[in-house]
């Protein structure tokens, strides 16, 4: 009877209620297949691997990262609730000691989902890695943690949700933004000015296969990871790299995934895309989980598999080797002119428009850190969904000092007497208070 090196927990959620539509890429079949396979391949057979129900996050759980206008509940179905409950059972299985590790199979996916929420972009309502971890520290205490986003598309979100946070590096590996939807994830998006290089873009061509994706895991992932030192690795394990996927452009196979994730050793996977449902999740899903496990996946094959016929040319390894030293040289050296916006009045401020391409609105939105000399900052946020009234929210970071603290309550005040705000979301992580007003 096989053992696990490694004791590993899986969380299923199909999330059977929910999907797009019955024809869409994100339906409830991306995981079926993958249930089925798992089962058959025997992998509950193996000691030390142990299936596990998913909880159900809170709207306080929710709001403890996403700035929700008009409401949690507005933005957020049961399902995203489960999937997000999902990660959150990952992380108590791991926090607690049940198991060394842990892989939650939900859906829906998240890591499109922005500090803040109006809306569905990319698939994505609620960000349930950033969900995830943010229960972490308010029930485990504070972690420098680092989430390695393996999805063919740019994490967006989850970037911007961490785009100030300096104890929280985001690696993102993607399909070029020239190529690919959000057609972001460029290398000089490198952090906010107090997290400056904690962003580490990392945008792959178009047929990058198991070769490049391995070189970009030795040559620049690995030795950020070393240097950064994190307490957790998270694995943001989007499948839509695999070279059968129907909405990307890339040549990434079962082996690929399982290889990047034995070398990356993530404490906790949480699943993101993958389109391919019958020809590549099952095959994928398995790899990954016996490389989280310490057990031999070298059996692990999908169909049309020909590493020879998918494997890039010499000219793309060697643009990949250049990247490599780019983003390295970002992360060790950051530039300070790569930081976006302006400096007003002590703060630093960035306006942008974005887009919800699933609903087809965008939302206007002018984002202000106070720049602190003694913590990490304020945050606030000044929201308008195109034709919908005006959002204001304000975090005050869990090791925010007593003048941002107060300065903090002090805006909110203000904030509840002026007429123009129809929302107004506090996120205070300080002293674990969570409000919201509206009027």
């Amino acid at each position: 009877m096989l053992k696990a090196e490694n004791s590993l927990g899986i969380i299923f959620f199909p999330a059977f209620d929910w999907a797009i539509s019955p024809t869409h890429p994100e339906r409830e079949e991306r995981l079926l297949y993958t249930q089925d396979q798992l089962r058959e391949e025997g992998l509950f057979d193996i000691e030390g691997i142990r299936e596990y129900k998913p909880e159900v996050a809170s709207s306080v759980d929710i709001e403890r990262v996403h700035f929700c206008f008009p409401e949690a509940e507005a933005v957020a179905t049961r399902s995203h609730c489960i999937s997000a409950g999902g990660a959150i059972k990952a992380a108590q299985l791991v926090m607690e000691g049940e198991r060394d590790r842990a892989f939650a199979l939900v859906r829906p996916p998240g890591h499109h989902a922005m500090k803040t929420v109006q809306g569905s972009r990319g698939f994505c309502a609620i960000n349930i890695e950033a969900i995830m971890c943010e229960y972490i520290r308010e029930n485990y205490g504070p972690k420098r943690i680092a989430i390695v986003d393996t999805d063919c598309h740019h994490g967006d979100g989850t970037q911007d949700v961490y785009w100030h946070d300096p104890d929280t590096l985001f690696i993102s590996l993607h399909q070029d933004g020239r190529t690919l939807y959000p057609g972001t994830g460029f290398p000089k998006e490198s952090g906010g000015p107090k997290a400056l290089g904690r962003t580490v873009n990392i945008p792959l061509p178009p047929g990058t296969s198991d070769a490049g994706f391995m070189m970009v895991m030795e040559n620049a992932v690995m030795p950020i990871l070393d240097d950064f030192k994190p307490d957790l690795i998270i694995n943001s394990a989007g499948q839509d790299n695999h070279f059968t996927d129907p909405i990307t452009n890339m040549n990434f196979s079962a082996q690929g995934y399982a290889a990047l994730n034995s070398m990356l050793k993530p404490d906790i996977a949480v699943l993101e895309g993958g389109y391919a449902i019958q020809g590549a999740l099952p095959y994928v899903n398995l790899g990954i989980s016996l490389a989280m496990a310490g057990v031999d996946y070298s059996h692990v094959r999908e169909p049309g598999f020909n590493p020879e016929t998918l494997r890039e040319s010499d000219e793309i390894m060697d643009y990949i080797a250049t990247i490599c030293e780019g983003v390295k040289d970002i992360y060790f050296n950051p530039p300070a002119e790569s930081v976006e916006g302006v400096i007003s009045g002590g703060w630093s401020v960035r306006h942008r428009n974005i887009f919800y391409d699933t609903e087809g609105f965008t939302e206007s939105q002018t984002e202000s850190l106070l720049l602190c000399d003694n913590c990490r900052g304020l945050l606030k946020v000044e929201t308008q969904r195109e034709g919908g009234p005006m959002g204001f929210g304000l975090e005050i970071p869990a090791a925010a000092c007593d003048k941002c603290r107060n300065q903090g309550y002090s805006l909110l005040e203000e904030a509840q007497v002026k007429s123009r705000y129809r929302y107004i979301q506090l996120i205070n992580r300080k002293d674990k208070d969570y409000l919201r007003y509206g009027f």
